[in-house]
């Protein structure tokens, strides 16, 4: 049925003019057509608010406690899904049930990617587990807009599985209406989901009941517990109950949202191939304002158009193929009030996706023998590819980058097996989708700060030279101790050094570069100005928040055979370790302040045994004076032909020593090398006169005592790549080795960067373990198109 109307539609072309001509002040967007001042909003907003998203490929959905997760890291922006080398960092999780963390590493991203690995700890309890990831400039969205996929973990020395119990678990039910309401007299389309305790999907039917008694709708589930119905209100705050029938005879009751007197109703339908119509019912107490739909993908407007209400209805026009692929918001506007929004899903074209095509040589290969992939695209891409073992623990699809980033990433919730949506092209799939879009709909901005032209304040920088590491001074009391200036050192052969003063609640942060592994840090001010002030440092990674993935059920008694493999494998696996090896990472050997003015190599000269007959004999450029307070350097600006009055950023293997008279006292032979920097130096906002820096035989302070206040602590940076190791028997001798091979994954390769049209061969070989094993590979192209595929191929031991 079509709704009379008067329409104006704007496209994404006009709209671009429209926003090229309008000035970008409110002022002047005040005088424009109130439609394009919406949009010209939006894209303000947008362009204030960088959206950033993550996606993590695991190699398995299921471990035993004691393997090592495997993982590559792809950064995107929110909108076009372009790589996006904004952040230099990614903070990766395993979190329990109660989503408290396991597992905690920083991960270092080149050009928009990353790969690290995270041992699960042996004595990790069976369960289910969700892996997070996240950026800081992510942080400012928030959990609900992490990167999170749950796991399955498997603890062998547990007891063995079990029956699930009898006993029927609660089950939660939840109705949403379409546009955000039920309003009397409209009849309007409700959307309802049902989940049981562990948070899974459970098919259902049921009935809708007005307060008198009289049944209004039926419905039942389509797929994944969701599912949607009509309903027309017949009063204004009246009471709708639904009976839920759910599997095994029980039955559950719960009320409908409550119903509006006035208010506007939402009807979206496809009513072609190429377009789509929403209508709009309304039921207002005085005359309603002109009416402006906006449709926005990934913050974008897409298109606009404007109507007015004709007894008490109107519909507007879409032109799907204006759509980009993924989720996009339709928001209707009285005026310039946001009254109603629901989500749309348009499933990418096989042609807007990258084609990534795979095969094995050969369908079926023996026990320790050669397996060849070959892997191709039609665009140049970057890959990652997984092989692991199909048991009945690892029955669950895995993850895939197209459907999660254009469409789960979008959505509040866990998505329950989101590439379903992506995959089957019928009208069931996309009802399905439909009702997804109805109950997961969700929205990463307000409307009122894109109206008001003023984006949040972000609370987390973007991390965009380093990791950037935050600390809190103090006072005695608890209280911030804004003004204070603040000193982080990395000692070491190869150290690092930098200043920060506290803001007023305290903080301060420090631009490391990329470092990794565990080092030694020490966090302090100088206590010779600031003596009763104590400094901590704060984490980096996000305490709880987020949406908790379902549990694992009661593992049931047909999981009994791969539990016995699997037990056996963890054995094996624990009596053969095999040894990690590590990736060699960028290791920076000039100092923090570049090339030394003068350059000393102490062995060199004839060795005095105070450090002050070293600085008056050997080191010209630094003048050594001693007044009541003790000693000073002076340094010698040589260009200037000036000395410089205060004392110079002394340092000891990148620590700063505030009190020169405790340093002269310490043993000059345990000192290798002095630079000299003869001329003023600023680091950060802190200007210092000139630099003395020197450096022990190992870079480990040799016995220096450090000031008391000090925090000292060993410090993991970022993970140390590392590399995957799988045997290899490309001779008989290696072939007929005695140590049993049981590995559940046979491959893992975060790193294959194709040309266009040059397919590449990937070997590797297999283990002991006969079965079917899956090949997973995921890519991103530089323009944003994004892939996957998998196939299989079977292992079975000689005739």
């Amino acid at each position: 049925m079509r709704f009379p109307s008067t329409s104006r539609l704007c496209s994404v072309g006009s709209l671009a003019l429209g926003l090229h001509l309008a000035a970008s002040t409110l002022g002047h967007a005040q005088l424009a057509d109130p439609l394009t001042t919406l949009s010209q909003s939006l894209e303000q907003y947008s362009r204030q608010t960088l959206t950033e998203q993550l996606f993590l490929h695991l190699d398995r959905p299921a471990y035993v406690a004691g393997e090592t997760l495997w993982f590559k890291a792809y950064a995107v922006d929110g909108t076009y899904h372009r790589p996006l080398a904004l952040s230099k960092v990614a903070y990766v999780e395993v979190l329990d049930a109660a989503q408290r963390p396991v597992l905690q590493a920083k991960i270092g991203l080149v050009r928009a990617m990353g790969q690290g690995a995270l041992e699960l700890p042996a004595e990790l309890a069976t369960g289910r587990y969700v892996v997070r990831a996240y950026t800081s400039w992510m942080k400012n969205a928030g959990p609900d807009f992490y990167f999170q996929c749950p796991i399955t973990v498997v603890n062998t020395q547990e007891a063995r599985p079990v029956a699930a119990p009898t006993a029927g678990p609660a089950y939660d039910v939840q109705f949403f209406p379409e546009g955000g309401q039920l309003v009397q007299d409209l009849q309007g389309r409700v959307a309802f989901k049902i989940t049981d305790r562990q948070g899974h999907s459970v098919a259902a039917t049921g009935t809708v009941a007005a307060a008198n008694g009289a049944t209004a709708a039926t419905f039942q589930t389509l797929r994944n517990g969701l599912g949607s119905f009509l309903l027309t209100p017949t009063a204004a705050g009246g009471a709708y109950t639904a009976t839920v029938r759910l599997p095994g005879g029980a039955t559950l009751t719960s009320k409908l949202p409550a119903v509006a007197e006035q208010g506007y109703a939402l009807r979206v339908t496809d009513a072609s191939p190429t377009e789509l119509t929403v209508a709009v019912q309304a039921r207002l107490a005085r005359p309603a304002e002109p009416l402006r739909l906006l449709a926005h993908t990934g913050q974008q407007v897409v298109t606009a158009a404007e109507a007015t209400l004709l007894n008490g209805r109107t519909s507007f026009k879409i032109d799907k193929r204006l759509l980009r692929p993924g989720i996009t918001h339709l928001t209707l506007f009285s005026g310039s009030r946001p009254v109603a929004e629901r989500l749309y899903f348009r499933r990418p074209t096989p042609a807007q996706l990258l084609a990534v095509r795979g095969s094995a040589t050969a369908q079926t290969v023996g026990l320790r023998s050669q397996v060849q992939l070959q892997v191709g695209t039609a665009r140049p891409a970057a890959l990652s590819l997984a092989v692991y073992r199909l048991d009945s623990l690892a029955t669950s699809a895995p993850a895939d980058i197209s459907s999660y980033l254009l469409l789960a990433a979008d959505l509040r919730g866990y998505i329950e097996d989101a590439g379903y949506y992506l995959r089957d092209s019928s009208a069931v799939a996309a009802q399905a989708a439909d009702n997804l879009m109805l109950t997961q709909g969700w929205r990463r901005f307000r409307w009122d700060d894109v109206l008001a032209g003023k984006p949040p304040t972000p609370a987390y920088p973007p991390e965009v030279n380093g990791y950037l590491l935050q600390g809190r001074v103090r006072q005695r009391t608890g209280a911030p101790a804004p003004g204070v200036l603040a000193y982080l050192s990395l000692p070491g052969q190869s150290f690092w050094f930098g200043s920060s003063t506290s803001h007023a609640d305290g903080l301060v942060q420090f631009e490391v570069p990329q470092t990794y592994g565990l080092r030694k840090l020490v966090l302090q001010t100088n206590t010779t100005l600031d003596s009763i002030v104590r400094v901590e440092l704060l984490s980096p990674f996000t305490a709880g928040g987020g949406p908790a993935a379902p549990g694992l059920p009661p593992l049931a008694r047909r999981w009994a055979s791969t539990f016995s493999e699997r037990l056996v494998q963890a054995q094996v696996q624990q009596a053969f370790p095999a040894r990690p090896r590590y990736s060699a990472t960028p290791l920076d050997t000039v100092a923090f302040y570049g090339r030394a003015t003068e350059h000393y190599r102490l062995d060199d000269y004839t060795r005095f045994p105070t450090l002050e007959d070293v600085m008056r004999e050997y080191v010209p450029g630094v003048l050594v004076r001693k007044r009541k307070d003790g000693f000073h350097f002076l340094v010698t600006d040589r260009m200037r032909h000036a000395i410089l009055q205060e004392n110079p950023l002394t340092l000891l293997d990148g620590l700063p020593v505030f009190d020169l008279n405790q340093l002269l006292a310490f043993d000059p032979l345990k000192l290798k090398t002095l630079d000299v920097v003869d001329s003023r130096y600023l680091s950060g906002q802190q200007m210092y006169e000139g630099v003395v820096s020197f450096q022990t035989y190992k870079g480990d302070l040799a016995g220096y005592p450090l000031n008391p206040h000090a925090l000292l602590e060993e410090y993991e940076l970022l993970q140390v790549p590392r590399e995957f190791y799988a045997p290899r028997y490309d001779s008989e001798a290696q072939q007929r080795s005695r140590p049993p091979d049981l590995r559940n994954l046979l491959y893992w390769n975060p790193t294959i960067d194709l040309a266009a049209n040059k397919p590449q061969m990937l070997n590797f070989f297999t283990s002991d373990q006969a079965g079917r094993y899956l090949v997973v590979v995921q890519g991103l192209t530089p323009d944003g198109h994004l892939g996957s595929t998998s196939f299989s191929f079977e292992v079975k031991p000689a005739l």
